[in-house]
């Protein structure tokens, strides 16, 4: 089988209310849709969720003829050889090996991002090839897993208290772990709105708390300690961009809470540094956002070597499949109580994973079973 074409399909629709976590604004939701066709007739779907679009898309065009042509069961040999394309390499300046020339350091984000959509649609291709869902092409046998669900978005309009009704109406939907943005308020307004949530939840539901890097080492701590009495299942993300894992290493020391941590790693090789810290009890990947399934898969396994929990950020239609297959090494794959919240993937998607009771089905469909509604896709593109 040989890959005859990359097809690029980026999408956006404006959310109703303009959403802010500690770090960002969202006015809208962006998807970028890939697709690679084979000449055995096997079309993979992949997905990319983050951006900028235009510079994203722009490299994956110029990706296309690279993979042209390669082998779509192969997918750690194109992974190599794309990745090959950020690092200086003989005969690279000039293309004369038949790549792009070394990436500008400035792209190595968007790249990975690129690399992502192209890797998922290879891992889609591949369990169609086999004609198995992914999650059975890895060796997993649940075909349900534990989910939870992520609210609470800072909304100019609405009461900061509003996460409460918000996070305890996921509840009633049957979801038994909820996670609440935090970070953009004074530590003040932030305990009262923790512990108006975990009030309106009850006791008995996990409550993790998505922090988007708010603070320092010692600002964290004292978050730590004053949420602490609302029984936090975890901190995620809890420190600035810029600190590393040493530094995770003395916020573990002193919380009470654990921390999580991943998401926003670019590769495998910064997560096993914070995996080989001991700091992260529980770590988060996106292989939608970076490098795909394939690294998804890494770092799970190194991960689960280390006794580390692996816990899947979003994208748990494709995430689950790979929780399925670790069994009790990994703890969920997060998914959002509101469909609004990811607009673009309940209008383009039917099939591969249905959501109730705070678990994530499974079908045994081929590949990641999802099938793709092309008139919403064309009613999206930008």
């Amino acid at each position: 089988m040989k890959i005859t074409e990359l097809r690029i399909h980026p999408l956006s629709m404006p959310f109703e209310k303009l959403l802010w976590t500690a770090h960002e604004p969202f006015d809208k939701a962006q998807l970028i849709l890939v697709e690679i066709r084979t000449d055995a007739g096997i079309t993979g779907i992949g997905e990319i969720s983050t951006g900028p679009q235009a510079t994203v898309c722009d490299l994956l065009a110029k990706l296309a003829p690279v993979i042209v042509g390669m082998d779509p069961l192969a997918p750690n040999e194109i992974w190599q050889t794309l990745f090959s394309v950020t690092v200086p390499r003989p005969g690279g300046i000039g293309g004369w090996d038949g790549l792009p020339p070394p990436l500008p350091r400035n792209q190595r984000p968007q790249f990975m991002a690129a690399m992502a959509g192209i890797d998922i649609a290879l891992w889609d291709i591949r369990g169609k090839a086999a004609d198995l869902p992914v999650f059975r092409l890895l060796g997993g046998t649940r075909t349900d897993v534990f989910t939870y669900a992520v609210g609470g978005f800072y909304n100019e309009s609405e009461s900061p208290f509003a996460c409460a009704e918000e996070l305890g109406a996921y509840v009633a939907k049957g979801f038994r772990a909820v996670k609440l943005k935090t970070g953009a308020l004074s530590l003040a307004d932030e305990v009262k709105r923790v512990r108006a949530v975990r009030e309106t939840i009850g006791p008995d539901v996990l409550l993790m708390l998505d922090m988007n890097a708010p603070y320092d080492v010692e600002g964290c701590i004292r978050f730590a300690h004053a949420v602490a009495p609302y029984d936090i299942f975890w901190l995620e993300e809890p420190l600035h961009w810029y600190l590393q894992p040493a530094d995770f290493v003395r916020l573990a020391a002193a919380s009470p809470i654990p921390l999580a941590h991943g998401e926003r790693e670019w590769h495998r090789f910064t997560v096993r540094d914070f995996i080989d810290s001991g700091a992260v009890r529980y770590v988060q990947f996106d292989c939608t956002r970076y490098a795909g399934f394939s690294e998804a898969l890494r770092i799970a396994h190194y991960a689960q070597m280390k006794g580390v929990m692996v816990a899947p950020h979003t994208a748990a239609h494709l995430h689950a499949h790979l929780v399925s297959s670790l069994g009790d090494a990994a703890f969920a794959a997060e998914s959002v109580g509101n469909d609004a919240l990811h607009p673009i993937h309940h209008r383009i998607f039917h099939g591969g994973a249905a959501y109730r009771d705070g678990r994530v089905y499974l079908t045994e469909e081929p590949g990641f079973g999802l099938e793709v509604d092309w008139r919403a896709v064309e009613t999206l593109k930008g």
